[in-house]
């Protein structure tokens, strides 16, 4: 008997352990993420509940209760529009609102009496689980690639949950909820701020968490509970501040709902700011209200009031210039567009960089005078004020990181040269040979196949081309030699040299990554750098080597060993076994076809994190790539700019400007921004790495 119950229950256990075993064998890594998601939704769901139905326990309010089963009611309907009638969008959109507006009541509808109960208790450990589940579920998404990074402002389930926290603001005063709503504003702009990646983005969410906990909360004398709110900011900042690193958008990728706006829309967003501005200007006025300290207040709001106002004509009309060029610039790309011209290298031509790295100075200027017109007006029970200056600080961010970014990516001349040298055989003493017969037909097609990508890339990101060499035979080193040192003297039509230099090889290589040449040569990384450095000198030019060939690892590798120069290589790595059913084995050029399609192609799904890829990507950068920054403009630029844009009265702030910005007040923080770029660049290597150019570095 106890031999057949032993059988029964382990010939259970094996079934059951095989079908899981076969389930996870079917359940891939997207899915295994989504319920993580799913399981924080629902952990936050139970929290939600079991916090409403606490309070409604304590205070027998009837209305609560009424909310509560109303909003259960909301997410049945929510479920059922989402399996029975396939309708995902509505659902969750109802679901998200819902979510907002029950965790906004949980909230502000808080009491001291709650803090004994131990349902509050095990309330606000749900609520902490759900905070590092959602963390939790959004890192394992980007390590793991389930997130396709899209253009956006702002996501429909942060705008959704927004508002719905907004409207639960509702059941407070008038003053208290519109300082609130205020609130939430000031939120959506610093979610923007940091998807748009602006350069004061961290600090912003810094100053935006200080000033929310410590000063605006305790300023509205109402009891909250601060595991919800936690919860809500956690919830919401969690994706945005994780895309700061994860994110390989470029700039004007980033920027592009906003960039790519119709002209009258940007105009109004211009307006939008100043009547933003303006207002905040007002509510810092009521501080002359105070005369307990009338002698510091007046004189110091005159004195800096003043300045503000002057410094904030200057950055409206910025603004107004900024959006002048930029509707000039839609008109050419838009009669160009057939010829595939993206809209930043049509701005790159109509000189947007040298505007924006002057507008850059000048945004930090208005920006500087914010912060200390809000430090001199601070009033501390004046919510309004608090969420008004959150509100502008921000908006005055993402314009210095627009101006910034732009300033950096744009205008960066560009040169490219080829050298295709198909052999893939090669003799014992390393000199390559001629391909048997057979193969010459299909080398032809392929060769060929390589230049005109490579050709497509060029002209498809404007890099002006020197020559594309292809030898069935090989070349010399001497021959090789002479190209590419005339390859690397090459200047602009103005004289300076190229701010990038693309090197294209594809050909045999030796196993530690040497190019293979006739006669028994080979070209090492170590001769390419030094005839880089004989010609680049100490000109700050950047080298980009894109290898596809069989041995690119050991200069991917090497080249990160580079200390003084701005030095990149993009290898391939081809699989060495591959199952001939499932795929055909890699060749040289599909590397090439894949990467340029990659990047000349904005549709394109091209996944190089893919599992069971046969041609991975992989690349390397030397130790100062990311201290690389293109010529700056000078005083005379400053001063030729301002006498071009703006009115003759503000002159004599051109000096203070051109002052004040020479300070170099941050260069301790310049230089540590600096090393940590240089750390994440050693440590934490991007899978997609934009190189301003407007073409990108890959690995899988």
């Amino acid at each position: 008997m106890c031999r057949s119950l032993r059988y029964c229950v382990s010939h259970c256990l094996y079934a059951a352990m095989t079908r899981l075993e076969e389930a996870n064998r079917e359940v891939n890594m997207h899915s295994s993420v989504r319920y993580l998601g799913y399981l924080a939704r629902i952990n936050l769901l139970v929290a939600i509940c079991m916090g409403l139905y606490v309070r409604w326990e304590k205070t027998a309010d009837t209305l609560i209760l009424v909310i509560f089963i109303l909003g259960l009611f909301v997410l049945g309907i929510a479920s059922i529009l989402y399996y029975y009638f396939s309708m995902e969008t509505a659902s969750l959109s109802l679901s998200n609102l819902w979510f907002g507006f029950l965790l906004g009541l949980l909230c502000f509808l808080n009491n001291s009496a709650f803090k004994t109960d131990v349902k509050e208790e095990a309330t606000k450990y749900l609520l902490l689980s759900a905070i590092v589940l959602r963390i939790l579920c959004a890192l394992v998404e980007r390590i793991c690639g389930c997130i396709h990074h899209r253009p956006t402002l702002l996501t429909t389930v942060e705008f959704l949950e927004l508002v719905g926290f907004a409207i639960a603001s509702t059941t407070m005063l008038v003053e208290k909820s519109v300082s609130i709503i205020l609130l939430v504003m000031a939120l959506a702009m610093l979610i923007i701020d940091l998807r748009m990646k602006s350069f004061l983005a961290i600090p912003n969410l810094a100053i935006f968490g200080a000033i929310a906990s410590l000063l605006f909360f305790p300023s509205l004398q109402i009891p909250t509970n601060p595991f919800a709110l936690a919860c809500f900011f956690s919830c919401l900042i969690s994706d945005p501040l994780l895309d700061v690193y994860f994110s390989g958008l470029s700039v004007t990728e980033r920027w592009k709902p906003y960039l790519y706006r119709g002209k009258i829309c940007r105009r109004l967003s211009v307006i939008s700011v100043g009547v933003i501005e303006l207002i905040f200007f007002i509510l810092a006025a009521f501080k002359l209200r105070d005369l307990d300290l009338w002698y510091f207040v007046i004189p110091g709001f005159s004195i800096f009031g003043i300045f503000w106002m002057i410094c904030h004509v200057i950055f409206f009309i910025t603004l107004w210039g900024f959006h002048t060029k930029l509707n000039d610039c839609h008109k050419v790309y838009y009669t160009h567009r057939a010829e595939n011209n993206s809209l930043d290298r049509v701005m790159a031509s109509k000189g947007m960089r040298h505007f924006c790295l002057i507008s850059e100075q000048l945004v930090f200027f208005s920006l500087v005078a914010t912060a200390v017109l809000g430090a001199v007006s601070w009033q501390p029970t004046n919510g309004i004020f608090m969420s008004a200056f959150l509100i502008v600080l921000p908006l005055e961010s993402m314009a210095h990181g627009l101006f910034h970014e732009l300033g950096n990516c744009l205008g960066g001349t560009c040169v490219g040269y080829a050298v295709v040298i198909p052999t893939n055989f090669c003799s014992p003493d390393g000199q390559p040979t001629l391909l048997p017969p057979e193969h010459v037909q299909e080398l032809n097609l392929r060769s060929t196949g390589m230049l005109n990508a490579i050709q497509r890339f060029f002209a498809y990101h404007m890099i002006e081309t020197y020559g594309c060499d292809y030898s069935t035979s090989g070349l010399t080193f001497d021959t090789l030699h002479s190209k590419i040192k005339s390859f690397l003297e090459l200047r602009t039509a103005d004289g300076p040299r190229h701010d990038t230099y693309i090197l294209y090889y594809s050909g045999h290589s030796h196993g530690t990554g040497e190019w293979a040449l006739a006669g028994g040569d080979a070209l090492r990384l170590d001769t390419l750098l030094e005839w880089w450095r004989e010609k680049n000198g100490t000109f700050c030019s950047r080298l980009i080597i894109v290898l596809d060939c069989e041995n690119s690892q050991p200069w991917v590798k090497e080249v990160r060993k580079v200390n003084d120069q701005y030095v990149a290589v993009q290898g391939a790595e081809m699989a060495r076994v591959v199952d001939i059913e499932e795929a055909d084995p890699p060749q040289l050029g599909d590397f090439t076809r894949q990467w340029v399609e990659y990047n000349c192609n904005p549709e394109s799904n091209i996944s190089w994190s893919e599992k069971g890829r046969t041609v991975k990507a992989v690349y390397g950068v030397s130790k100062r790539w990311s201290d690389y920054t293109l010529h700056l403009p000078t005083g005379s630029d400053v001063a030729k700019h301002w006498m071009t844009y703006f009115p003759r009265v503000t002159y004599p702030l051109v000096h203070l400007a051109n002052w004040f910005c020479g300070l170099n007040l941050f260069w301790v923080c310049k230089a540590c921004f600096r090393c940590l770029k240089r750390l994440k660049m050693s440590w934490f290597l991007p899978t997609v790495l934009d190189t301003g150019q407007g073409f990108k570095l890959v690995k899988s």
